[in-house]
């Protein structure tokens, strides 16, 4: 064990003092621009991943807080619908200078309360302020569409007004950074916010709050509702005054959104569940295609919607590179969070990790072969034994496309290699999924590539890379990995209502109905 004076670049000491405060600390509501806790005064603990030991609590609501925030919403929507983009801006700038401020207590935080690599955890954080600053250039710009003048006698134009308040439904897996990107450019339309964090990593949410509280953002522009799904995410889903409602969940959960929100015709934007396909053509990069493949299933713990979870191999280099793939996975350094040394953390929760290793016992008892991992991590940290954590070796299986290993999304740092036998069949095996987030090509021949590219049923293609975001470009999946897309002006196609206006350049031609 090595230890250090300083973590991801955070004192020691520093790190310490985050920790402990969070023992003696509850994540309270944030509704109309004040803390509140539950009208009941119930709570709920959040586990520490790393030892399952209780990190800190959460205010628990439901119903009756859902109201109150909701209101709080449609009373600021009001005015702050109306706040000049410039004023909007500035609050969006505001709210960036600030997270770059407490990037390392909330990286911390979300370090312990996630079971994310801190290194990582602050990689999100800063991603995070770069999603306000982002939107709030947006502010100004996002609102214009387009004339269309007819002849010398009429002028039409599209515009854009905010939409209402929107309630964001976020998971546990990066909870700061992915409510963030919804939360930014809602304010930055002019909508007002509700937001029901994921009740297995609820902290970071109430750090946000305090940040923009200090931020000075109008009371109720930014609402924040802690509780379970069934309760405060239901309750927000159902409720009439919130007309948009975004999620970014498990497939399933999103279907339970749709049909709830069926009821108010409710606009919604959903990003789901993935089983996204990486294929390796003999081609390739094959040491670049290694480092992408192994990052992007391993790293994050596997917690990942666009971890590529299948590995389809052309058949001629299947064997010499799943066995490279294997000597990496077990060389992955599994660990505590802290532990500057750790590659893949714990899982977030008891019940994710028996989840997860639940898909391991179904793998092996449709035949999978094991190749690595597949049973919990032993891991220490400063002394302290960590065997109670949730901590699963990276797991690496050689199986067949109609496994359940390869057909549902695991979520945790398994991956499953496929042969194939030529591109027709990689591109059969590719779609063959009710899934479509992401999907990864590594090949020099650039025909092919383009040519997957166009073919692939995914919303988001990269060849010969992992997974970068580009916050202009579009997010979003395909079939079973949801609809709408996040990023750039694409996303206020969500966050808006388009309007067109007509008017006549000259008197116009009116037909005179019951003149006599």
């Amino acid at each position: 064990m090595r230890y250090q004076d300083q973590v991801a670049g955070i004192p020691w000491e520093r790190i310490e003092a985050i920790r402990n405060a969070l023992k003696g600390w509850t994540a309270l509501h944030f509704i109309g621009g004040e803390f509140r806790p539950s009208e009941s005064g119930e709570v709920f603990p959040t586990l520490d991943p790393s030892t399952n030991e209780v990190l800190s609590h959460a205010a628990r609501g439901g119903e009756r807080e859902v109201d109150r925030a909701a209101k709080a919403a449609l009373e600021a929507f009001q005015r702050w619908s109306r706040t000049p983009a410039r004023e909007r801006k500035r609050y969006l700038l505001r709210i960036a200078e600030l997270l770059e401020k407490h990037a390392d207590e909330l990286a911390v935080v979300e370090a312990l309360d996630a079971g994310q690599v801190l290194r990582i955890v602050k990689a999100q954080v800063a991603r995070s302020a770069e999603n306000f600053a982002f939107y709030a250039e947006y502010a100004e710009h996002a609102m214009e569409d387009r004339t269309f003048p007819v002849d010398r006698d009429w002028l039409y134009y599209a515009l854009r007004v905010p939409a209402g308040p929107v309630g964001i439904i976020t998971p546990w897996n990066a909870p700061l950074m992915l409510s963030t990107w919804r939360i930014a450019p809602a304010l930055a339309a002019g909508d007002t916010v509700v937001l029901k964090p994921a009740e297995w990593s609820p902290l970071t949410a109430s750090k946000l709050a305090e940040i923009v509280q200090e931020a000075d953002l109008p009371p109720g522009v930014f609402n924040l509702v802690q509780g379970f799904g069934e309760e405060a995410g239901a309750a927000l889903v159902a409720h009439p005054l919130v007309p948009l409602i975004t999620l970014t969940g498990e497939t399933e959960t999103g279907k339970i959104v749709m049909q709830n929100a069926a009821r108010h015709l409710k606009r919604l934007s959903l990003e789901l569940g993935g089983k996204s396909p990486a294929l390796v053509f003999a081609d390739a990069d094959l040491e670049r295609a290694l480092d992408a493949v192994v990052f992007q299933i391993y790293s994050f713990n596997g917690e990942r919607c666009t971890a590529s979870s299948r590995l389809l191999v052309e058949k001629g280099i299947f064997e010499d590179f799943v066995a490279r793939v294997a000597e990496r996975a077990k060389a992955i350094r599994v660990g505590h969070p802290l532990d500057p040394d750790t590659e893949v953390g714990p899982l977030i929760h008891p019940e994710h990790l028996e989840r997860v290793l639940g898909y391991v016992r179904a793998g092996l008892e449709e035949g999978a072969r094991l190749l690595v991992g597949g049973k919990r991590a032993k891991a220490s940290f400063r002394g302290e034994d960590l065997s109670p954590g949730n901590y699963l070796e990276p797991t690496l299986f050689v199986g067949e496309n109609r496994m359940r290993i390869a057909q549902e999304e695991i979520f945790g740092p398994v991956l499953v290699a496929i042969p194939f036998q030529d591109e027709e069949e990689a591109l059969r095996l590719a779609n063959d999924t009710r899934y479509g987030l992401a999907a990864y090509v590594f090949t020099k021949d650039l025909e092919r590539a383009h040519r997957l590219a166009l073919e692939l049923e995914a919303g988001l293609i990269y060849l010969n890379s992992h997974n970068v975001r580009h916050l202009p470009t579009p997010f979003g999946g395909v079939k079973g990995s949801g609809e709408r897309r996040e990023g750039g002006l694409y996303a206020f196609e969500f966050y808006t209502d388009l309007k067109a206006v007509g008017l006549p350049l000259r008197p116009p031609h009116v037909p005179r109905f019951g003149k006599r």
